[in-house]
């Protein structure tokens, strides 16, 4: 896959995807990444890619040209991608997005600053708009690297393993599940019994019910929308009970 991204500040993404999986990704030649600087693309010495926003207000905007060219130049090496504006305005950006876009061959990432982009390249260049969160940050670089980040773990070849990335949290639409190593036993309490008993079915039940009810107690809107089994209503209803059996146990304790 081919990952091509439009940014005022490209040194960014050497920094922070150069290591880890998406640094493995690359050396292994599964993932491509280019930068690419709407500077080297204006018109005038000082590389200027802003202007003054018409109807007035603080701040600058993006200029048209310069980005057009840009990816004029990006289009022409190396053929069609679907192009991706990062902007607090895009549709948010989940797991299902990284699926998607992780079966695509090629992807242009372009980095929103300022105050925006014009709005008239917004309607002819992108074919989609993006955002990681309900917040406002100075630029479309940090989302542009989570996009990345997302999208790379789950190109083939990229984990050690694959199942790494099917258990990952939100993958079916749940949190993840506690996990433990060694030591058994701790300073911090001992590792669940049935993570030890080698039985793979309660191990898979147990992970499931952790699953759903870390989901109910932390992100209960990703439950509002999920067609849940059978098993799953009742391996839920099981971690409320107990859940909520062990709040009272503490409260009469504390009354003590």
């Amino acid at each position: 896959m081919r990952v091509d991204v439009v940014t005022l500040f490209p040194e960014e993404f050497g920094k922070t995807l150069g290591y880890g999986v998406v640094g493995r990704a690359i050396d292994r030649r599964v993932l491509e990444l280019r930068c690419w600087n709407p500077r080297d693309f204006a018109s005038d010495e000082r590389g200027t890619v802003d202007d003054r926003p018409f109807g007035g207000g603080p701040g600058m905007v993006l200029a048209t040209e310069p980005l057009r060219q840009c990816l004029a130049a990006i289009r022409s090496d190396g053929g069609t991608a679907t192009t991706a504006l990062l902007a607090p305005d895009g549709k948010r950006f989940d797991q299902e997005a990284a699926r998607i876009m992780s079966q695509r061959d090629r992807l242009v990432l372009v980095c929103g600053r300022y105050e925006g982009i014009d709005e008239r390249l917004v309607a002819a260049e992108m074919d989609e708009a993006w955002s990681v969160g309900d917040y406002v940050l100075s630029g479309g670089e940090l989302p542009a690297a989570i996009v990345v980040d997302a999208v790379a773990r789950l190109l083939p070849g990229v984990l050690g393993k694959a199942a790494s990335a099917v258990e990952d949290s939100f993958f079916d639409g749940l949190l993840d599940c506690p996990h433990y190593t060694r030591p058994e036993h701790g300073d911090f309490g001992d590792v669940p019994p049935v993570l030890l008993s080698g039985h793979h079915e309660q191990v898979r039940r147990w992970r499931l019910k952790q699953s759903l009810g870390r989901t109910w107690q932390r992100r209960p809107d990703l439950l509002r929308r999920r067609r849940m089994s059978k098993e799953e209503r009742e391996l839920l209803a099981q971690f409320i009970e107990e859940y909520m059996a062990g709040q009272t146990g503490r409260a009469d304790e504390e009354a003590r």
